[in-house]
């Protein structure tokens, strides 16, 4: 069947308004069962308003941005104890949060976890709800041990899966030495929020989307409601076209702005309901997939750009080549991801290659990569994540900022989600058009404009676009251990 144009979803959008208000009007006034023992979401922050808006100066000589997503680590699980960053709270070298253990009528204080093989935790909304504990951030290991458990050893035959107490580790410069390296030399931001709470497909449609939702019609945007759980279409066309609504794609294409979605090809590095564990899917440049929701965006159809999602190979080609797109994404297969079981010296290496090859790359003076994790896979972290609106933020994750224009050994504090990548690109691609229903030529029914959001900072003051462009360091894929960390200096 084919693909509806837009002049159907304009007539398609006065039809179902009626029916999309209803919708909308029953979620903000009930809720699940199952979500009924979940502590209220805080009232939302306020949204700047559409005042004119001045592009960031010096921009511009970002010619390409490079998303580079893995998945599921806390900031606390990898960088706790990184200097000069809001980590775990020590005092004399001992943590000052014990974490209830509820099987053993105990607690448990955050420590060093030396295995590169760890297990994490659930990491649905309802998973991360508990974690929060409202505030306490002190569920963590109950979640774990209420979770589903099991070892899938086609997946990963070393997976060490056991106890629960596990999401209390942090690991250091001595398992993953390279991201510490780029964290002293480039930017690290201690801040950043998973764009929703819940697991990787709504953070990867916030990824590409700003939004992630759930529809009544799978080719009218305007049916959509937030969804953080289930996203994407009840009712579509053969095909699964599931998610109606904007993307950042459809105002590339507008702007004649090239782009990229780059896929290591494999399995998916998550389960298609934010288990800990389950049997591995495939994961292809054309199959839709949790890690790969493009292929079911309408706008990539109907703008016929579905060549532009590619294998892995064409990136490392492309930087090669001096070609690299203006923006792309890049994600991992299930080998590669550092999502448990897979090994985090594995997903480093993966992260190392990529890097490396914008290094190497014609285009690295002009390239700026946001490297993240989606989600926190039920690791422990300490910091209470705003309230923004019914979607989000999530729990925190890390992020560092790697261009020859970044700032050398800076830990930014801002508050930041992955709607601030999508700000970046915009404001240097777009003139700071924004994924905004009501000015970018395409209605869906998005609450508001998460680019827009007043407590949402700027990526671009972790650039210094006067300082003349560093050159690259190119690091190995299988370093040695760095020097353990010293959170005992901490006060």
């Amino acid at each position: 069947m084919p693909i509806p144009r837009s002049p159907r979803l304009r007539r398609a959008r006065l039809l179902a308004l009626a029916g999309t208000l209803a919708l909308v009007a029953a979620s903000c006034t009930g809720a699940p069962k199952t979500r009924a023992t979940f502590p209220p979401i805080p009232t939302p922050s306020p949204f700047r308003s559409a005042t004119p808006y001045a592009v960031p100066p010096g921009i511009h000589k970002i010619k390409h941005v490079i998303i580079v997503m893995q998945e599921n680590r806390s900031f606390d699980n990898y960088f706790g104890t990184f200097p000069g960053a809001d980590g775990i709270p020590f005092h004399h070298g001992v943590p000052t949060v014990c974490v209830p253990n509820p099987q053993a009528h105990t607690c448990v204080r955050p420590f060093f976890d030396p295995h590169l093989v760890d297990s994490g935790g659930p990491h649905t909304p309802r998973a991360a709800y508990v974690d929060m504990n409202g505030g306490k951030m002190n569920g963590f290991i109950h979640s774990a041990q209420t979770g589903r458990t099991g070892c899938i050893v086609a997946l990963d035959p070393t997976c060490r899966v056991g106890n629960p107490v596990g999401v209390m580790g942090y690991h250091d410069a001595r398992q993953i030495p390279n991201y510490w390296t780029w964290a002293h030399d480039f930017v690290l931001t201690d801040h950043m929020f998973a764009s929703s709470i819940g697991w990787s497909l709504p953070d990867h449609l916030y990824m590409v989307s700003a939004w992630s939702a759930r529809c009544r019609v799978a080719t009218d945007p305007m049916t959509c409601v937030s969804n953080n759980m289930h996203p994407g279409a009840i009712r579509g066309y053969k095909g699964a076209l599931t998610f109606p609504w904007t993307d950042l794609t459809y105002l590339l294409y507008t702007h004649h702005v090239s782009w990229r979605y780059y896929v290591a090809q494999g399995t998916q590095p998550d389960c298609a309901d934010g288990a800990m564990y389950c049997v591995p899917r495939p994961q292809r440049v054309g199959t839709p997939s949790i890690w790969n929701p493009l292929p079911e965006f309408l706008t990539v159809h109907q703008d016929h750009q579905m060549s532009d999602i590619q294998p892995a190979s064409r990136f490392f080609e492309a930087a090669a080549a001096g070609r690299l797109p203006n923006v792309a994404w890049v994600v991992p297969n299930q080998r590669n991801s550092e999502h448990p079981p897979a090994n985090i010296a594995t997903g480093q290496a993966w992260v190392t290659r990529v890097v490396d090859a914008v290094m190497r790359s014609p285009d690295w003076k002009s390239t700026a990569i946001f490297l993240a994790w989606d989600d926190w896979g039920g690791f422990y972290d300490n910091v209470v994540p705003p309230a923004l609106d019914k979607g989000g933020y999530g729990l925190r994750v890390p992020a560092i900022i790697i261009s020859p224009y970044a700032r050398r050994g800076v830990v930014d504090h801002q508050t930041l989600s992955f709607d601030a990548f999508l700000k970046f690109i915009e404001d240097d691609f777009l003139g700071g058009a924004r994924i905004n229903p009501a000015t970018d030529g395409r209605p869906d029914s998005r609450p508001d404009v998460r680019e827009n959001a007043a407590i949402l900072g700027n990526l671009v003051t972790d650039f210094d676009f006067n300082q003349r462009p560093r050159p690259p360091v190119i690091l190995p894929l299988y370093p040695k251990p760095g020097p353990a960390s010293h959170p005992w200096n901490q006060p």
